[in-house]
């Protein structure tokens, strides 16, 4: 009896516990996003979701910059599963793991995903010297002139890296990598004509387009991209298939509730649809997306797979 009496008791202190951590009390007190060095591009673009967060939760979320590398994603794994530590990343996050041995995390099994946040398109672009005007045409002239044609990449792993892996594979052609420390020296490798590709972001791109000091063959989204409305697809125009969008997100710690998950999804994706903060996005090169945890979870998985065989196929390493 008694034994059932503070069973009984334990258990609807329990439910008015979890009413109260998993209702409308959420949030009360500030929440911590963790994300990449200062003035990066990660740092930038999570600190204007966190200052909608903070009005759209009536509750402060604070931005704490964890350094490059595996740096956020161990400081979310010591964090607490209670929705008041989330961290914004880019896709480095999940494609380091795929080709240092030894990663430190599993980016699909040690996280609760939350939302997919931004996609950046990137630009194939050549020199002008270059006589191709489609992507076949590109194709057509690297299968011509195996290991001729030089492509520019940054980090390994980076956007620019796995486009340009993306595209050998696909395509079945022989272009040589030139690694750089920033897309501003590679970009100025491909005007003096060192190198003859490069996929850049959509905005660091705009300027050269517009002087026709460079020219672009497509951008690597599925979709056009709303910033670059007349430059096709790499898939449409010789290509089918092929995709490589540089992609962020949002997770919390494992075993975060689900019922936490949801709520801090509904916040991030109100503010992500937001108009005046999509098109502030879309001003800095990228699309908002704010799709479900389970969205975001099945897209990470996908992408994952597709990316775990060009990393087998192209035998990518860790510098």
């Amino acid at each position: 009896m008694i034994a059932r009496f503070i069973g009984g008791v334990g258990a609807a202190l329990l439910v008015a516990a979890s009413s109260t951590v998993f209702g409308q009390d959420f949030p009360t007190k500030p929440i911590r996003m963790l994300t990449g060095g200062v003035g990066g591009g990660a740092d930038i673009a999570a600190r204007i979701i966190a200052g909608a967060m903070t009005q759209s939760l009536s509750n402060s979320t604070i931005v704490e910059n964890r350094g490059s590398g595996y740096g956020p994603g161990l400081a979310l794994m010591r964090g607490s599963p209670d929705g008041y530590t989330v961290m914004y990343t880019t896709g480095i996050f999940w494609i380091m793991p795929l080709i240092e041995k030894g990663a430190p995390y599993d980016a699909l099994g040690d996280f609760s995903p939350v939302t997919m946040a931004l996609t950046y398109p990137n630009v194939l672009l050549v020199h002008p010297s270059l006589p191709v005007k489609t992507v076949k045409d590109l194709i057509e002239l690297a299968k011509a002139k195996p290991g001729a044609l030089n492509y520019g990449s940054t980090a390994t792993g980076g956007s620019a890296h796995i486009a340009g892996e993306m595209l050998k594979s696909m395509a079945g052609i022989d272009i040589v990598r030139v690694n750089y420390n920033g897309g501003g020296p590679a970009l100025t490798d491909l005007l003096g004509g060192r190198i003859q590709i490069y996929f850049a972001t959509s905005l660091s791109a705009d300027s050269y387009l517009k002087s026709g000091k460079l020219k672009a063959l497509g951008v690597t989204s599925e979709k056009p991209f709303v910033l670059l409305p007349n430059l096709p697809t790499l898939a449409a125009t010789g290509l089918p298939g092929y995709q490589v969008d540089s992609v962020t997100g949002i997770f919390a710690p494992q075993k975060t509730p689900a019922a936490i998950v949801d709520k801090l999804n509904r916040a991030i994706v109100g503010v992500l649809h937001n108009p005046a903060l999509r098109e502030k996005f879309q001003a800095t090169g990228a699309d908002t997306v704010g799709d479900t945890p389970q969205e975001f979870s099945a897209a990470l998985k996908a992408e994952v797979a597709r990316l775990s065989k060009l990393v087998k196929d192209a035998n990518i390493t860790a510098d």
